[in-house]
């Protein structure tokens, strides 16, 4: 069998979870999965062979086995260390955002200053910040998550399937919003404003119709983002919501998004990560998408998301109508998202990222 190790010391649990649960019965792959005590922590049961590592050993350790391929989960710290793994090893990266993989030496100075100074400076002095592109330029691959990006050096990994795609049966229209409550990331100025806009229709008897409604804000609310929504919670009579002030256990989350009747992602269409532009859907995924297509539910996007997946649904002018007709759709999930046929897609990759 090929060997691979996955790397993951920095931040997407997730997404090693994902990798771990795709890979675990392949019968032309073995893989050892190197994760830091924090990532580990989040990574389920699992009959993978996992082993803790850390930035000052995961170079030693990579050295004892011969693999034939190393992916490395996120480039985002330790640079240092990373630029010697893809100087020694046939590497691939997991890319979040484009633009950070192209950023300029001077633009990364400049960037360094803009804000949260004191941790920047330690990816400066002591993680080799400026090594940062050249840790890209000289990985053999450059791997993304979403087909959209996938272009030039960026080559597709397909790693989500649908693992449960039932109807939900509520009699409650239960519409979840996943993700952090930030406005950062995602336009909740607007959400509140259209809760308020269908809560007042209903008062005056509209035609949304008598079914309830609940909003499911799935992520930790803190700030001005918390206080709005419980402000929000206060003022409504015929609209129900829920909302965590709290991280949600992995536990929680998946039996909300199982629940849901379908999701509303409202990203933003640009974002930044260390200071630099992303735009969603162009140089950055969003999470959500993995989540429509893992939980099998009908997502609602802003309309200038870029995808051409038919399970993310352009939003309407009349989106609350639209969800209600999304509840009833018969969208077959397994027909393109099954394990079996995501996986043999997957290993067609792996192969190939072998070869290059």
């Amino acid at each position: 069998m090929k060997k691979i190790a996955y790397i993951e010391i920095d931040t997407h649990a997730e997404i090693a979870q994902d990798f771990i649960e795709i890979m675990q019965d392949s019968h032309e792959f073995e893989v050892d999965y190197y994760f830091s005590q924090k990532i580990k922590n989040q990574i389920k049961e699992s009959k993978g062979n996992i082993f803790l590592s850390d930035s000052s050993m995961i170079v030693d350790q990579l050295k004892i086995k011969k693999y034939d391929l190393i992916i490395i989960g996120t480039v985002h710290r330790y640079f240092n260390t990373f630029q010697a793994i893809t100087e020694k090893f046939n590497t691939a990266i997991v890319v979040h955002n484009i633009n950070f993989t192209t950023i300029s030496k001077s633009d990364l100075i400049k960037n360094v200053f803009k804000k949260d100074v004191i941790y920047r400076l330690k990816l400066w002095w002591k993680e080799g910040l400026f090594y940062a592109p050249k840790v890209y330029e000289k990985a053999k691959n450059l791997l993304v998550l979403d087909q959209e990006l996938a272009s030039g050096r960026y080559t597709f990994l397909p790693l989500f399937y649908t693992k449960n795609d039932r109807h939900s049966g509520n009699e409650v229209l239960k519409i979840v919003i996943p993700g952090g409550v930030s406005q950062m990331r995602r336009d909740y100025k607007r959400v509140f404003s259209n809760i308020r806009k269908w809560e007042n229709d209903l008062k005056k008897g509209s035609n949304i119709g008598s079914e309830i409604i609940e909003f499911i804000f799935l992520g930790k609310a803190e700030g001005k983002e918390l206080r709005e929504i419980m402000d929000l919670k206060k003022s409504l009579e015929q609209i129900n919501i829920t909302h965590f002030s709290e991280r949600i256990s992995q536990l929680d989350f998946e039996k909300w998004m199982s629940e849901a009747d379908v999701l509303w992602c409202p990203i933003q269409q640009e974002t930044e990560f260390f200071s630099q532009k992303e735009i969603y859907g162009k140089t950055k995924m969003t999470g959500n998408l993995g989540d429509a297509i893992k939980y099998g539910k009908l997502a609602v996007f802003p309309k200038n998301y870029s995808s051409k997946l038919d399970c993310i649904i352009p939003e309407d002018d009349s989106v609350i109508e639209q969800f209600k007709a999304l509840k009833n759709s018969d969208f077959d999930f397994q027909k393109e998202y099954n394990k079996k046929s995501v996986q043999a897609n997957l290993e067609k990759v792996l192969n190939q990222l072998m070869t290059t």
